[in-house]
C-alpha cells in the first residue's frame, strides 16, 4: 500500500516522517517511552536485531516520530528503531517532535503498521476496532484512511469475535485470516476451536474449513438437544487428548461404540506414546 493510499488529511503528518526531511532534533532513549495503545504488540526478536545491525553500520536513517506527554516523549512511530537503538546502547536517537491528538496518534501507528511492519491480521483487527470503538470512526473512515475497501475493514474487525485460544493461532501464524474467517462459519465453538487445530497442523485448506463449518451448522441444525451434550464431550475430549499428547487425536463415535485414533510418525514415536499412555494408567 503506497502514501498515495492514505487519506489527504494525514498526509501532513507523515511528511516530516520521511528520510528526506532534516533531522531537526535529537532525544535521550531514556526520555522516549513507547505508546502501550500501538497496535502491534509483537516484536520479532530477530526482525529488531537486524534492524540494529544496519544501524551499528548506516546510522539510523529516519528519525522517530514523537509527541510530548506526561513531562516526557511518547512514541508515535518507529519503535522498532528504539527498541534497535536501545539494543545498541544508544544514548541519544533522532526524533521529529510534533503535537498530536490520541486520534492522530493512534492513525498514524496503524499506517505506519501496515506500510512498513507487517501487523499480523489480529493486531490489524484491533487497531481498526479501537478506531472505531475508542475513536468513534465509520469503517468507511477507516478504510479511506487506510487506502482499503469498506468490506476488507469489515472482514479484519469480524475475527475479533474468535475465542482467545484460536485468535492466539493466528497471532503466532499457525492458521491464516482466511483460516480465521472460515471459522467465524461454525455456531459450535468446542467444533471451532477442533477444525482450528487441524487448521493448525496443515490439515484442513480454507476451503475444507468453510465446508466443515456449514456441515456443522446444518447438523446443529438438525441434531436433537439431547444429543448435542454427548457430541460436546466427545469434542471436548478430543481437545483434552490432543494438548496432552501434543499430536493429532480423532474420537469416532457411533451409536453404541467408538474408536479413538492417535496419530504417530514412526516407531520410536509409537514406542514413546505407549510408554506415556503405560504411565498414565
Amino acid at each position: 500500500m503506497g502514501k498515495s493510499s492514505l487519506g489527504s488529511g494525514l498526509d501532513f503528518l507523515f511528511s516530516d516522517n520521511t528520510s528526506e526531511v532534516q533531522v531537526k532534533k535529537t532525544l535521550r532513549t531514556s526520555e522516549i517511552e513507547p505508546n502501550r495503545d500501538q497496535p502491534r504488540k509483537v516484536f520479532s526478536d530477530e526482525a529488531i536485531q537486524a534492524l540494529a545491525d544496519s544501524i551499528r553500520e548506516h546510522g539510523m536513517l529516519q528519525p522517530i516520530l514523537v509527541r510530548p506527554i506526561g513531562g516526557g516523549y511518547q512514541i508515535v512511530a518507529g519503535e522498532r528503531r528504539w527498541r534497535a537503538a536501545r539494543m545498541l546502547g544508544l544514548d541519544e536517537v533522532p526524533v521529529n517532535i510534533r503535537e498530536l491528538s490520541d486520534l492522530e496518534t493512534m492513525q498514524i501507528a496503524i499506517i505506519e503498521n501496515l506500510q512498513r511492519e507487517n501487523l499480523n491480521p489480529v493486531e490489524e483487527a484491533a487497531g481498526y476496532n479501537d478506531l472505531i470503538e475508542k475513536y468513534g470512526m465509520t469503517q468507511e473512515k477507516v478504510a479511506k484512511m487506510v487506502g482499503r475497501s469498506r468490506s476488507a475493514v469489515a472482514n479484519a474487525v469480524r475475527i475479533l469475535a474468535l475465542p482467545e485460544r484460536v485468535l492466539k493461532m493466528v497471532e503466532n501464524g499457525d492458521i491464516s485470516a482466511g483460516h480465521a474467517r472460515a471459522l467465524l462459519g461454525f455456531e459450535n465453538e468446542e467444533m471451532l476451536i477442533a477444525t482450528a487445530l487441524k487448521a493448525a497442523d496443515g490439515g484442513l485448506t480454507v476451503r475444507q474449513v468453510e465446508k466443515a463449518a456449514q456441515r456443522s451448522t446444518e447438523e446443529e441444525k438438525e441434531t436433537p438437544p439431547s444429543n448435542k451434550k454427548i457430541d460436546n464431550y466427545f469434542v471436548e475430549m478430543e481437545l483434552s487428548l490432543h494438548e496432552k499428547l501434543g499430536r493429532k487425536v480423532k474420537v469416532d463415535y457411533g451409536k453404541n461404540k467408538g474408536a479413538l485414533i492417535l496419530e504417530f510418525y514412526d516407531k520410536e514415536d509409537l514406542a514413546a506414546l505407549a510408554e506415556k499412555l503405560a504411565k498414565d494408567e
